[in-house]
Parts: structure tokens; sequence; C-alpha cells
């Protein structure tokens, strides 16, 4: 987020404390953050009187999204860990690995299977399956 100084005089760039920004923590509560609007969003679609309904639930220090349905529930867990943000099946499997680049432009890059992927992207990849199941 450059200010219009900042985009006149590149010296002016505080890095250090964009670069501290860009941290596995930080990330991981906007992410959750965003996942809890996602959620939000998708309930909101459900037709009246639907016989299932997405959550938030928090476990430790890991959060999960489930689909609560008549007789069962499914899951997807997204995980803290030291060098990642894991993200897990309803049996405990790993999807994928969420790591952080700090680009050349300054900018903080979510990466997932060694490519740059934009937020939204990395979240419908590991909730999409889970809200659209059966669409």
């Amino acid at each position: 987020m450059e200010n219009q100084a900042e985009k006149k005089d590149p010296s002016k760039f505080d890095w250090v404390t964009e670069r501290s920004s860009c941290s596995l923590p930080k990330t991981f509560l906007t992410l959750r953050q965003q996942v809890e609007a996602d959620v939000k969003a998708r309930n909101g679609l459900r037709p009246a009187n639907s016989p299932y309904e997405f959550s938030v639930v928090d476990k430790g220090s890991d959060f999960m999204v489930v689909l609560t349905a008549k007789d069962s529930s499914t899951s997807v867990t997204f995980s803290l860990a030291e060098k990642a943000i894991v993200v897990l099946n309803n049996e405990g499997e790993k999807m994928f690995e969420i790591t952080l680049t700090f680009t050349e432009k300054g900018e903080c890059k979510l990466i997932v299977n060694n490519e740059e992927r934009e937020s939204w992207r990395v979240r419908r990849m590991a909730l999409e399956d889970l809200m659209f199941r059966g669409q």
C-alpha cells in the first residue's frame, strides 16, 4: 500500500515495516478474517430452511471451516506451522501448504505449489469442494 510520496520517491519506501508485516502469524490472522467473510457470504446464499450450515470453529491455535448437515459434518482445517500455513482436509491429510515471499516490488505474496497466488485463489483451493459440493 504505497502512498503518493512513496510512488514519487522510492527511497522513502519503509521496507522494514512492510517486511515485518509479511509474517506467517499476521497472514494467518488475515486469512482467518477473510475465511470468516467467505463463510458468511456462503451462508447468505443458502436457500431458506437449508439442512446445512457453514461455520468457522477454533481448534486450539488452528481454525476450521465446518459444513454441518443433518447427520454429518465435514471440515477443512487451517493450521499455523513454523514454516507454513498448512491446509488439511476432513481426514487430517495435507491438501497444500501456504508460504510467503517478500517481492522485489515490496509486496507480500502467498506461495502455493511454487506459484504466487492471490488470497482469494488460495481460499478457493481450500474451500471450493466443501462449499460447493454437488453443484
